[in-house]
């Protein structure tokens, strides 16, 4: 196997970072399928996908008839076998748990081609908890997408059993999509970059739970002295809080950490509300035009919007 055989991309997990990476392999000429268990997220993909199209042309990053193309490139099915049959590279993004993506993996081992590569788009987890279950742990690594829409720096991050040439193929196929490869030496939770987001993250749920400052006050802090354009609470609403708390309360239970599982509990309500983020169109803030994106944001001229709401609620 060598990066110029492989034509025919296949995603598994409709959700956001699917479909931001289904998009960026097939405006890089890439044939792609996107999978998922039931049509109705499919359907939900595909419109989005339209609009993650619309932006990049309104951007100037595409061209009409570029977006058009990619999208004609991409096709979607429930049917695991028909999703399978002509895969050449798999990126999987399910939910972070370290279990189903083993079955998720085992599945699809039996029904990929032999020379499939098999690469996971963990946020968190390391891929040695799951190489086995692949089937062809020599053919596996993490593969890891920021936001497209921001970034084009992705992790390669192999695990003991990942060989050489398969490291190889990723960083050529990473190359081939335009993306910028960070190549990790050993295993590490977070990677690099989330490694480092994450503690903020953590620190910021830490200090909204336990009723420290305001969602909207500590967003302010860091805006105010980092001069970027969100908080943490916008990254998180950005990321999807469904996913933030998967995690979360994943490596609270494991850790038996009494904070990370304070912590959890603070995500969970914004969860049992139906307010995911961005793509609900409510989570700490309220969008397209969250607060913090408003002038007087940062003086505290902004009244606050939808945490407070969560946290009275819950007191």
């Amino acid at each position: 196997m060598n990066i110029d055989e492989i034509s025919h991309v296949l995603i598994i997990g409709a959700g956001t970072m699917g479909q931001q990476i289904g998009f960026q392999c097939a405006i890089s000429g890439y044939n792609v399928t996107l999978y998922d268990v039931e049509s109705r997220y499919l359907d939900n993909a595909m419109k989005r996908i339209v609009l993650l199209s619309d932006s990049f042309k309104k951007h100037g990053r595409l061209t009409s008839e570029a977006a058009q193309a990619a999208l004609e490139r991409i096709r979607c099915t429930s049917d695991p076998a028909d999703a399978a049959r002509n895969a050449d590279f798999v990126s999987e993004s399910v939910p972070e748990d370290p279990e189903l993506k083993a079955r998720v993996f085992a599945q699809f081992d039996k029904l990929c081609p032999s020379h499939t590569i098999f690469t996971t788009n963990t946020s968190t987890l390391m891929p040695s908890m799951f190489a086995q279950a692949t089937g062809r742990p020599d053919r596996f690594a993490a593969f890891h997408f920021h936001d497209i829409q921001v970034t084009q720096v992705v992790d390669i991050m192999p695990h003991p059993g990942t060989s050489p040439e398969t490291v190889a193929i990723i960083q050529a196929f990473a190359e081939r999509i335009g993306q910028i490869a960070i190549l990790l030496q050993k295993e590490n939770i977070g990677y690099v970059f989330n490694a480092m987001l994450t503690e903020l993250l953590r620190a910021a749920q830490a200090l909204a739970s336990n009723a420290v400052a305001s969602v909207e006050d500590i967003d302010r802090a860091w805006i105010g002295i980092m001069r970027t354009p969100s908080g943490p609470f916008g990254i998180m609403d950005s990321i999807g809080l469904d996913t933030v708390w998967k995690v979360t309360d994943y490596w609270a239970r494991k850790r038996q950490d009494p904070q990370a599982l304070t912590n959890a509990a603070f995500m969970k309500r914004y969860i049992d509300a139906g307010r995911l983020g961005m793509k609900t169109g409510q989570g700490f803030y309220r969008y397209p035009e969250p607060a913090f994106l408003k002038p007087g944001f940062l003086e505290g001229r902004i009244a606050p919007e939808l945490s407070a709401e969560i946290n009275l609620k819950a007191s």
